[in-house]
């Protein structure tokens, strides 16, 4: 097994995890998603659904390439929550607070990675 299909196997269980989490403790993403976006539970269930069903598509040779996609256009739309989530000063009263800093590596660093990675293994 090489590093690719490792990191495949690692990316589709990253996403699973992530989604299923959305389920698990929505009460933590109600707040990241910006207020001027109507139903909230909706659209956290919706990623959540998105990221199970993307995580597992990745792993199928036949919809890699088109989960592998939707993916990265999930993380484009998701960059919007990680904008607003700056602009609240990085802290979420009751969920989540990190140095604004750390925000800002978030956006700007870890997630063009994540979009590389899923670039990387789409083949």
């Amino acid at each position: 097994m090489g590093i690719k299909q490792i990191s495949l196997y690692l990316l589709s269980a990253f996403y699973l995890i992530a989604g299923l989490n959305h389920f698990i403790h929505p009460e933590f993403y109600f707040p990241l998603i910006p207020k001027y976006l109507v139903h909230i539970e909706l659209i956290n269930y919706i990623s959540g659904i998105a990221e199970i069903v993307l995580g597992v598509g990745v792993l199928f040779t036949h919809t890699r390439k088109i989960s592998a996609l939707l993916i990265i256009m999930m993380l484009l739309v998701f960059a919007l929550s990680h904008m607003y989530f700056i602009t609240m000063g990085s802290c979420v009263a009751g969920s989540l607070c990190v140095p604004e800093w750390v925000a800002w590596i978030r956006l700007l660093i870890i997630h063009p990675l994540l979009i590389w990675w899923v670039w990387w293994i789409r083949e």
